[in-house]
């Protein structure tokens, strides 16, 4: 039973930027954490209570909305990616050093591993088409032109079938 959930975690793993959205959301805790709490260094207080407060709050959960995304929607990587890159930066002069600079680190690594990761071989395969009704049935074995739907279609190409409203002419 676990050895089939590990592998099950495994693929799921291999199917996503899993380690970007993993720094992602870590780069987002210590932004977070910080501007909140007091420590206390061997009798030395040290408080980072600023005015970056509400600036920490809402690039924290950025940043750990980016992680979760990265996980659960691998093909908006590029653009979760860069906003991490760009937050991460950012959080640097408004989040107190981008919280003591671990979530600046684990952003810039995080934003870097989401732009450079790329799907595996196959997966495309796997996703599914844009209208899985058009593929019920092949055009010359359709009737009436409407893709196996049973509906009248709004975009026909001349022959009568269902056009691709994404298909642009050459």
């Amino acid at each position: 039973m676990a050895v089939g959930v590990l592998r099950g975690f495994w693929a799921w793993r291999g199917e996503r930027p899993f380690w970007a959205g993993l720094f992602t959301l870590t780069a987002g805790l210590p932004v977070l954490y910080f501007p909140y709490t007091h420590l206390d260094l061997q009798g030395v207080a040290l408080a980072l209570s600023t005015t970056s407060g509400a600036t920490s709050l809402i690039i924290g959960v950025l940043l750990v909305v980016l992680g979760v995304s990265l996980w659960f929607q691998p093909h908006m990587r590029v653009f979760a990616g860069v906003a991490t890159l760009l937050l991460s930066l950012i959080s640097l002069p408004l989040a107190n050093f981008g919280g003591l600079f671990l979530g600046l680190i684990c952003g810039l690594v995080g934003g870097s591993l989401a732009c450079a990761w790329t799907p595996p071989e196959g997966a495309a395969e796997r996703l599914p088409t844009r209208n899985p009704a058009d593929a019920a049935l092949p055009a010359a074995q359709d009737e009436g032109g409407t893709g196996g739907a049973g509906r009248s279609c709004a975009v026909c190409s001349p022959d009568g079938r269902t056009a691709d409203p994404y298909d642009r002419p050459a």
